[in-house]
């Protein structure tokens, strides 16, 4: 009997959710969990073949569960299902082992349509969330990415985090002009103008988790 697990706080869109499961699967025993703590119970009880996963929890990111449902040793689907489209939210789920990723605005036929894929080997992804990848893809073949050097890198890593310019010096030991000059070099070679544009770039390398 296959196993699916639904996490999500708002009830019309768990019940939303468990339904177009069902519908998919109808062979699939669907759980509920409505934070983290549950969902993480649960998967402790019996882990899913299959996950949908919101990232914006009661008490926490939906990013925890994810990464204990990819690194629990075995291989489940795990789909988170968010509004959120930005890099912000999709990057660090897909580092964290989310296989696919769809849009909860969409609607009830496209995500059937998308789940029934996972047998056809297709990874469950919005239409928005592929034309985003895609795009990626292809900017990092046309233009290869400038390598930062470790010091270049912990500025990015200090900025996406939040720090201002006297804490990155105090931080990493050195001056304030010291500092400014690393934070020059890496707007410089990224090609960013912004502290927004920094978290986004430190997140897509994995410097940072989830923002």
């Amino acid at each position: 009997m296959l196993q699916g697990l639904v996490v999500e706080d708002l009830p019309a869109s768990a019940v939303w959710l468990c339904d177009v499961l069902e519908e998919v699967f109808p062979d699939m025993v669907v759980r509920q969990a409505d934070c983290v703590e549950s969902g993480r119970k649960t998967i402790d009880a019996a882990v899913p073949q299959l996950a949908l996963i919101d990232l914006g929890l009661p008490d926490g990111s939906g990013i925890e569960l994810i990464r204990k449902l990819a690194h629990g040793g075995q291989t489940p689907h795990i789909i988170v299902s968010t509004i959120y489209a930005d890099d912000r939210h999709l990057f660090p789920a897909l580092r964290a082992g989310a296989t696919g990723y769809l849009l909860k605005d969409q609607s009830r036929d496209r995500v059937i349509k998308s789940l029934r894929g996972i047998a056809a080997g297709e990874p469950p992804l919005s239409p928005r969330v592929a034309q985003r990848l895609l795009r990626i893809f292809a900017h990092e073949h046309e233009e290869p990415e400038v390598p930062l050097s470790p010091r270049e890198r912990e500025v990015l890593t200090l900025i996406a985090k939040g720090f201002r310019l006297p804490d990155v010096a105090e931080s990493m030991g050195v001056t304030r002009n010291t500092a400014a000059g690393y934070v020059k070099a890496v707007y410089r070679k990224l090609n960013i103008s912004s502290r927004a544009e920094a978290a986004l770039e430190a997140s897509r390398l994995g410097l940072v988790g989830d923002l």
